[in-house]
């Protein structure tokens, strides 16, 4: 077990440069996922902007199930790691990979099947309607590798590798930039293109993970699964938030699209879609973070190591404070350059967003500690107080706001709804973190 990075006594720059890998990993997957949105306001127009976040919940849907899979099975396979269950260790995850690959191919033949439905549900008009479906039907084709992306990228960490998850996210992200360059310019395939560049991305971590996983030697490698269901459902529970988190900000994607549209029509859609995805943006320094730590917190609750626990939490939490007060100050002083990014000529998205985005970025002080706490609880197998920190701040509390404020303050509403619900989680999660402190005996 001495021989498991995992188990090392990490002080404040080994526990950031064993985090680095993923911290660095998840901004360049905001960066590229950027890139793939400006590609397509440029290369095609807003009206498939628009469409992107019309078929977003779908996408939320992919991403969710999978990171509930790979969340809380890795802090399972982690803590086992960490009481010397090696062995079993190897087992879970194995059946959690046949569990993920299984569950991508059946939502790749539903979605396919049922996908005009999808599409109007979602709300897309006549307009929208063939942007959705051209993006929607590549995205499905892939969904199998997108699910197994995620499960490997979060399982590299757990086996002490997060250099590998970093490496071949990167490939994947310069792959998908190329591929949607070559797609959408050269031969002009428009928002097809763009689902294409995105799949082959999806396939170069998937792809990585079955090779390396494969192999015999290292702390994490495939054998002979034990189906296990109830360990299958602890990880599910356990891995609840992050599905929560992706099925809250699914239906308030909706709603935001629905008040956008009777607002502002078309381009408030297109202004939320920006938000959104920048906001997706500016928030992977603190996922990537969290996730980078989280093993090393499920190995040593695993082994009982509380000293070690209050060591890392405090080291968490100085690095969250400090990037919180950067990432706002970065926000509010390139506001009107990363809008202009999206928008390029039509004025009128550039107006709805640059006044949103002055009223929104309050929100990067809060989101980083809720992140963090939510990420946390996962980590030690307290799957239903992370679920409701993340249902909080992505849910519970904006869909109160977004059905009120709008009423009176108009688009201005829509904004503030997210730094609101933000500081009314950022009580429970402080409440939970003191109350956890405390158990640290």
């Amino acid at each position: 077990m001495n021989k498991n990075p995992l188990a090392k006594d990490f002080k404040i720059g080994s526990l950031l440069k064993f985090a680095l890998p993923t911290i660095i990993m998840m901004l360049f997957m905001g960066f590229y996922t950027i890139i793939d949105i400006v590609f397509v306001s440029r290369f095609v127009n807003t009206n498939a902007l628009s469409a992107i976040n019309i078929v977003c919940p779908v996408i939320n849907l992919i991403v969710g199930l999978s990171t509930m899979a790979a969340t809380g099975g890795s802090a399972i396979v982690a803590r086992k790691m960490g009481s010397g269950e090696s062995e079993r260790a190897k087992q879970d995850f194995s059946f959690l990979f046949l569990f993920t690959l299984l569950l991508g191919v059946i939502i790749s033949v539903l979605g396919t099947v049922f996908i005009d439905t999808i599409i109007y549900a979602l709300g897309a008009d006549d307009v929208l309607y063939p942007y959705c479906k051209d993006y929607l039907k590549i995205i499905l084709l892939f969904a199998p590798a997108s699910m197994l992306q995620v499960l490997f990228q979060n399982l590299f960490v757990t086996a002490g590798k997060p250099a590998l998850g970093l490496i071949f996210s990167v490939l994947a992200g310069v792959m998908n930039i190329v591929f949607d360059y070559i797609f959408m310019v050269p031969l002009d395939m428009g928002i097809t293109g763009a689902g294409l560049g995105t799949g082959i991305g999806y396939m170069i971590p998937a792809a990585a993970g079955l090779i390396i996983f494969s192999k015999k030697t290292g702390t994490l490698t495939f054998v002979k699964p034990v189906i296990d269901f109830k360990m299958l459902c602890e990880s599910c529970l356990n891995g609840s938030s992050e599905m929560v988190s992706q099925i809250s900000t699914a239906v308030t994607t909706f709603f935001f699209n629905l008040t956008m549209m009777k607002l502002s029509g078309i381009n408030g859609v297109a202004s939320i879609t920006i938000m959104i995805y920048t906001q997706f943006l500016l928030t992977t320094l603190f996922i990537g973070f969290s996730l980078g730590v989280a093993p090393v917190i499920s190995f040593n609750f695993g082994a009982k190591n509380c000293y070690r626990l209050k060591k890392i939490y405090k080291i968490c939490v100085s690095f969250i404070l400090i990037s919180s007060l950067l990432i706002f100050a970065l926000s509010l002083l390139g506001a009107n350059n990363l809008v202009q990014l999206f928008t390029g000529r039509n004025e009128e998205v550039y107006e709805i967003t640059k006044r949103g985005f002055l009223i929104f970025a309050f929100s990067f002080l809060f989101s980083g500690f809720n992140i963090f706490s939510s990420a946390i609880f996962t980590a030690l197998s307290n799957g239903k107080i992370s679920a409701l920190i993340s249902f909080l701040r992505t849910f519970g509390f904006i869909m109160p706001g977004l059905m009120i404020l709008p009423n009176f303050i108009g688009t201005a509403g829509v904004w503030l709804a997210v730094p609101l619900a933000e500081v009314l989680t950022l009580c429970v999660s402080l409440y939970m973190n003191c109350r956890l402190w405390v158990s640290w005996k």
